[in-house]
């Protein structure tokens, strides 16, 4: 059960911000769209199954398609020769879209320090939560879904127009 927003109640009406009604609503509502390579992605199919379920915070419907997915989760390795293709992935999501990294490598190369691997999908698409570890825990991957959850329940439903984020998205090229 989410806890109601604050706002003013009396016998039979409740009545506060729409800011806060649609935070709450986008929260409780996540659509993940799973970016997964290598191990990273074992460990989020632990996360999506029956012990940890990841559908109590009403991400229980992974989409595969990013015109449905508000959260793209990146998990792993990722090649340099991907980094166009996860880009066009996030261009194709619809606004609001968050963006979790996990894993060493997909935050940071991990242990891959290569020419050919991402140091970072950072480089590539703007981040909003990383999740460290080689491979996490669900543990973790769980806790970085609530980060993105606590994001989404605050941010101002004016913030994706503003000139800091269109100044953001310019700064990796994505219109």
């Amino acid at each position: 059960m989410a806890e109601a927003p604050a706002g003013v109640e009396g016998q039979g009406f409740f009545a506060t911000s729409f800011d806060k009604v649609i935070g709450l609503a986008r929260a409780n509502s996540l659509w993940p769209l799973p970016f997964a390579t290598s191990c990273c992605g074992i460990e989020f199919m632990a996360t999506m199954a029956s012990h940890y379920d990841i559908s109590r915070f009403g991400s229980e419907r992974p989409s595969f398609s990013p015109r449905q997915a508000d959260l793209l989760m990146v998990m792993g390795t990722i090649a340099k020769k991907m980094g166009p293709i996860l880009k066009q992935v996030y261009q194709q999501m619809a606004e609001p879209r968050w963006v979790l990294s996990v894993g060493a490598c997909a935050c940071s190369g991990g242990i891959f320090d290569t020419y050919s691997v991402l140091q970072g999908i950072d480089r590539v698409i703007p981040v909003d939560v990383y999740v460290p570890g080689c491979p996490p825990r669900p543990e973790q991957i769980i806790e970085g879904l609530m980060k993105i959850q606590e994001i989404a329940k605050n941010e101002s439903l004016r913030r994706r127009n503003s000139p800091e984020y269109q100044a953001l998205l310019e700064s990796y090229n994505i219109k």
